[in-house]
């Protein structure tokens, strides 16, 4: 079959609020083929960047835009997806963002295979089925111990047996004041569940304050402190690991393969968390996850968007028995269950499942979600060179 168009959706609530939740707008992609078909996907991505990406003229032979190098393009098997991959991504290497734009047109790619063969995209990753997760509830800290808490009691009665709490206040007002988080977090979620710790970069360089942390954090047995550091401070994460108590986890920005195996590798980290959405799609996700089995290192899932991201996620991973734990966004955002029909449910294990149904294995309803829909229009002298779709 033949790509015949690329339509662009961006997504946004009303209000967007200064706070480190990706799930309150979305980029999507979906492209059509010559047999009826269509093909979904989603970036973690700046949606105005990304709709750039796709639409700008060209600058010269190595800054063209994404959709020209998908329109015309037969897909018929996977070995044709990793040539489109290979061949954008030739065309766009003096485009920087070309990572986290190109994601979402990667997972539709494998979205669209999987329904015109019939077969769930974990299929045509080799895996002979999906395998169950234990999902954790991912939430960006409140702003209060007391509320970290109550959030943790509420994701027990709900069915995790897992949380993470990230971002917010954590960094900001000092280590007493962390401890408390990490303390009330543990208190509300109980002493039989695992607790996640994301520091979201808070601490830059600054080895010391994040082996601080660590330390102190250790006695209320997180599974992973993650991301004390920036992703590209690869030679104090492993001085970091060389030290800490509690097992480091990151991943989640980088947009290469090539930084995720500097990270892993020489960053000591003992899990590999990466987002399909932001190292361009399933393609390189699936080529980190051989990277980490290989290096005997956990790879997890980072995403913090809808059910479209997290279907994309955990197709990686269905079927690899390594990777048991899956990041399962529970922010309060519409978007976030809203954008298919069919989202990806808890079990009465704390566990999530892919199913067998072809492609991704969600059907997205844009109808659904057409009230956050953003018109969106680029042009040149008056004339449109590309402009966003809207739901029909």
């Amino acid at each position: 079959m033949r790509i015949e168009s690329v339509d662009l959706f961006y997504f946004a609530l009303p209000d967007i609020e200064d706070r480190a939740d990706g799930s309150q707008d979305s980029f999507l992609v979906r492209l059509r083929s010559d047999s009826g078909l269509e093909g979904y996907g989603e970036s973690d991505s700046s949606p105005l960047i990304a709709i750039a990406c796709y639409c700008a003229p060209m600058s010269h032979s190595n800054i063209v835009a994404l959709s020209q190098s998908l329109l015309g393009q037969t897909l018929d098997g996977p070995e044709d997806i990793r040539r489109i991959y290979n061949h954008a991504r030739r065309r766009a290497m003096d485009i920087a963002h070309f990572s986290h734009a190109w994601a979402a047109a990667d997972i539709a790619l494998w979205d669209l295979l999987g329904k015109a063969t019939g077969q769930p995209v974990y299929r045509l990753l080799g895996y002979d089925r999906a395998l169950p997760k234990r999902a954790y509830a991912s939430f960006v800290f409140p702003d209060t111990p007391e509320k970290a808490a109550a959030l943790a009691a509420e994701s027990r009665r709900r069915g995790f047996t897992a949380v993470k709490f990230g971002w917010g206040p954590m960094g900001h007002r000092g280590l007493e004041y962390d401890v408390e988080l990490v303390r009330q977090a543990r208190r509300g979620l109980g002493d039989d569940a695992a607790l996640m710790i994301d520091a979201g970069c808070v601490w830059g360089e600054d080895v010391g304050a994040a082996l601080a942390r660590s330390r102190a954090f250790a006695p209320f047995r997180p599974t992973w402190l993650e991301e004390p550091l920036h992703t590209e401070a690869v030679d104090a994460y492993a001085r970091l690991r060389a030290e800490s108590p509690l097992a480091i986890a990151a991943g989640e920005g980088c947009n290469t393969l090539r930084a995720a195996e500097d990270l892993l590798v020489n960053g000591r980290l003992d899990f590999l968390q990466i987002d399909p959405g932001r190292i361009g799609g399933i393609t390189p996700a699936f080529d980190a996850l051989r990277l980490a089995q290989r290096e005997g290192r956990t790879f997890v899932n980072h995403t913090f968007k809808s059910h479209l991201s997290l279907a994309a996620a955990m197709s990686v991973m269905a079927g690899e028995p390594s990777a048991p734990w899956v990041e399962y966004c529970e922010s309060d955002s519409p978007l976030v269950r809203g954008l298919v029909a069919n989202p990806i449910e808890l079990d009465g294990h704390g566990q999530v499942r892919l199913t067998d149904r072809p492609g991704l294995g969600v059907e997205v309803n844009l109808k659904a979600v057409a009230q956050y829909a953003r018109a969106v229009t680029m042009s040149i002298d008056g004339r449109i060179i590309g402009a966003s779709t809207m739901p029909a």
